[in-house]
């Protein structure tokens, strides 16, 4: 295994950016800050007038893989997440099949220890009839990320919808719960009515059918179950302003037993973008009205909001065209986040600092993540180097996804990345991978 030392650049960490060298040797950090000397001849990377930031760990993707590899591999989306500086993920389990069983969670795990580029972790899937499979999970409590809960219309049966069931689950599960919330009911009815008033629907209907109520008493359900039960509860792309009332600051992170993650597409987008994207930006929960996408972004600020993440959902550009009710409901994101963050940055938005912790610091924190998600000594080396002065253009060509579009494409970013480490190893510099770099599976610390 390669060592090295990157030299002269500004350390961004612990809600500081402070200059000086980072040396790596056999995938740890061995030592941070200061002009550091060493004898044993490392590699040396030029950091001067480069960002050096720990690795992003994407909490909520879509890999598409077993059974839907004409979407996305879990090879083809890690390459993509490691040129955008992510380097660990933690992939959902709407899969074809399901994630349902602990023979087909292993499976995955299998797949991504021969091809994936970044670190990894898979979330075992819940439906209303593998009970026995789910709860074999918390025998693996520091292997797996967590328990994924569709609270709400999904793919096939990920639906969970009987509530003895949801409570049986969130009293017994020693594992985190992660959930998607919205109230299947509502959704419903909303499309009911507005089928019996319109003759076409659009893609702009979206954020009708699937509005704040929906996601707002679906949340309020799972805070309630958790509350119940003391359960390890983290629901994932809040969008609405309405839910953001459910979350406190109070408590410091590590301590909270609720805990909340916002995607960039909501901090980003809103209903105003489907005149132009439409069903491009089709994703559940639903983009909505701009009220919501400022309020998100108070409620980031102030932490309320926990995490920053991706959703991270391809689809091939002709499951996204046609009509709104065909068309497939995600977007690809996990290649630019990062970029599109630091545009953020830019703007004024938010600090390089604040992007750090809520993208590398509060995920390694809230899934308790082992030796991750920070530039410490004796943490691996997961690591991206970042020019934040050498503006970057999305376009065909470096779209790394399988569905080769992303609703981003032509949008300037002020920064690019240039190198990102992945357990010590230079998996990505300049454009250029070396792919015979794997990652590892993701370990946590759990009691």
């Amino acid at each position: 295994m390669n060592h090295y030392l990157i030299k002269d650049t500004h350390i961004v960490n612990e809600g500081k950016i402070v200059s000086g060298d980072v040396l790596i040797k056999n995938g740890i950090i061995e030592k941070v800050g200061g002009v550091i000397n060493t004898k044993n001849n490392p590699i040396e990377v030029d950091g001067s007038n480069q960002h050096l930031l720990p690795g992003i760990i994407d909490d909520q993707v879509h890999f598409r893989e077993p059974g839907l590899t004409h979407k996305a591999t879990i090879y083809s989306e890690s390459k993509a997440a490691v040129a955008g500086g992510v380097t660990s993920f933690m992939e959902m389990p709407n899969t074809s099949p399901p994630t349902f069983t602990q023979a087909l969670l292993e499976e995955k795990y299998a797949i991504a220890k021969q091809t994936s580029l970044a670190n990894y972790s898979f979330f075992m899937g819940t439906g209303n009839d593998n009970y026995e499979e789910v709860m074999k999970t918390n025998e693996k409590k520091n292997e797996v990320c967590g328990i994924k809960i569709f609270m709400g219309s999904s793919t096939g049966n990920l639906l969970v919808d009987n509530p003895i069931l949801l409570d049986k689950i969130f009293a017994n599960a020693e594992l985190l719960i992660a959930t998607h919330c919205e109230e299947e009911s509502i959704i419903k009815n909303n499309l009911e009515k507005l089928i019996a008033t319109k003759t076409n629907l659009e893609a702009a209907d979206h954020a009708v059918i699937r509005n704040e109520e929906a996601c707002f008493e679906c949340s309020f359900k799972a805070i309630q179950l958790a509350h119940k039960h003391n359960t390890r509860l983290h629901i994932l792309h809040i969008s609405t302003q309405k839910e953001l009332q459910l979350f406190g600051n109070i408590v410091p992170l590590k301590e909270k037993r609720i805990t909340a993650e916002v995607c960039v597409h909501h901090l980003h987008f809103t209903a105003n973008d489907y005149a132009i994207l439409g069903n491009k930006i089709k994703c559940n929960p639903a983009i909505k009205a701009a009220y919501n996408k400022e309020a998100l972004w108070q409620a980031l600020l102030n932490d309320k909001l926990d995490i920053i993440a991706t959703d991270h959902a391809p689809h091939t550009i002709e499951e996204k065209n046609g009509t709104y009710l065909k068309a497939h409901a995600g977007l690809p994101l996990v290649q630019h986040s990062l970029m599109l963050m630091l545009h953020y940055v830019q703007q004024g938005k938010i600090t390089l600092e604040k992007v750090v912790e809520k993208m590398c610091h509060s995920v390694a924190d809230c899934f308790t993540i082992k030796n991750r998600g920070y530039i410490k000594e004796g943490y691996f080396a997961d690591l991206v180097l970042v020019n934040c002065y050498q503006p970057y253009t999305i376009n065909k060509e470096n779209i790394l996804y399988k569905c080769t579009w992303s609703p981003l494409e032509g949008f300037t970013f002020p920064a690019t990345i240039t190198h990102t480490f992945v357990n010590g190893n230079v998996v990505y510099s300049n454009g250029v991978f070396k792919e015979e770099f794997k990652g590892s599976r993701i370990l946590f610390d759990r009691k």
